[in-house]
């Protein structure tokens, strides 16, 4: 017996009846030999941190563009806070947590620099539309590894696209991250806010403060409490009726205060002209493109917009500003 089968027949021991086993995994779209150490959602997990997309995640905007300060987050950082507080809620839930950690390191690979910022970009001038949920799926399935792809597994590619309030992922690690993400860039976003001077503590609304805590570390601990306690021995993810109706209030409440106020978002709209350009500059100027990309488009018969969108979507925030840089400004300016 190897040690993958090992911690399979462990899996169908230990965790939940309603966990997803992997060794029942739907599987991958192309055969692979089976690991003899690791079964496949640890193997997932593992080709997912070791990407060159989830490496650039370091370099790419959560909220605040390019904040004065080490301690805010980064889409990097956003990642391993959703992914941190899945796995709590799963192992509480006896859940799978190597699915769940795999669908939390990859949810935002397709992410682009700038944030919602550079998402909202490319979605208006590109007539095929653009969504980082369905452009992460894209990353593993296609455009790692320079076109080969990931290989992941069906489970994993469902919790990363539907992770997102507008889709429901079929297994319960998937509905665990959906459910950490919106948790984690609340918390965070909150505490990033209150630390840019942008937010108080007082201005919660109080009776938000008396349902949910007094801080932010509170509030996450109400929320992931609440998770646990009101989906254990369940088939489903779900949170209590009063927090939450809570929560939504309080997402409310930050979009309101923080991701729609000019103090926190009032560079937006030069980094969304920025990506603009990028896109229309790449769009007339196929060429200067990766030749592996090209290769991409060709093998698989993809418009050149969707080609571009892969390109200036994959750039992390500095590379992007460097590569507008290098195309529109003369070089003593760059010094200016």
């Amino acid at each position: 017996m190897t040690i993958r089968e090992r911690i399979e027949q462990e899996e169908q021991k230990y965790l939940s009846p309603f966990a997803s086993l992997s060794i029942n995994s739907k599987g991958r779209d192309v055969e692979e030999t089976e690991c003899d150490i690791r079964p496949v959602y640890q193997r997932d997990r593992d080709r997912i941190l070791h990407s060159e997309s989830f490496r650039r995640l370091k370099d790419k905007t959560q909220v605040f563009l390019l904040p004065e300060g080490d301690h805010y987050r980064t889409r990097l950082t956003h990642t391993l806070e959703v992914s941190q507080n899945a796995r709590t809620v799963a192992k509480a839930l006896r859940l799978n947590e190597d699915l769940v950690e795999a669908i939390a390191l990859g949810h935002d690979l397709g992410h682009t620099p700038f944030g919602h910022a550079g998402e909202r970009a490319l979605n208006r001038v590109c007539p095929l539309g653009f969504n980082h949920n369905e452009q992460s799926v894209r990353v593993v399935e296609v455009l790692e590894k320079n076109g080969k792809g990931l290989n992941l597994t069906a489970e994993v590619r469902d919790g990363i696209l539907n992770h997102q309030t507008a889709g429901m992922p079929y297994t319960l690690e998937g509905k665990v991250v959906r459910i950490c993400d919106k948790i984690a860039y609340i918390h965070h976003d909150m505490d990033d806010a209150i630390r840019a001077g942008v937010l108080k503590e007082s201005d919660v609304p109080a009776h938000l403060v008396k349902i949910l805590g007094d801080t932010t570390t509170k509030r996450l601990d109400c929320f992931i409490h609440d998770i646990i306690i009101n989906s254990l021995n369940k088939d489903d993810i779900c949170m209590s009726e009063e927090i939450g109706k809570a929560m939504q209030e309080l997402r409310a409440f930050m979009f309101e205060n923080v991701y729609q106020n000019p103090k926190a978002k009032g560079e937006e709209g030069k980094a969304e002209r920025l990506v603009e350009n990028l896109y229309r500059y790449y769009l007339e100027h196929l060429q200067e493109l990766p030749d592996w990309l090209l290769g991409v488009m060709e093998r698989d018969k993809e418009s050149k917009e969707r080609i571009v969108c892969d390109y200036v979507s994959s750039m992390s925030d500095k590379f992007a500003n460097h590569t507008f840089a290098d195309l529109y400004l003369p070089d003593s300016w760059k010094e200016l």
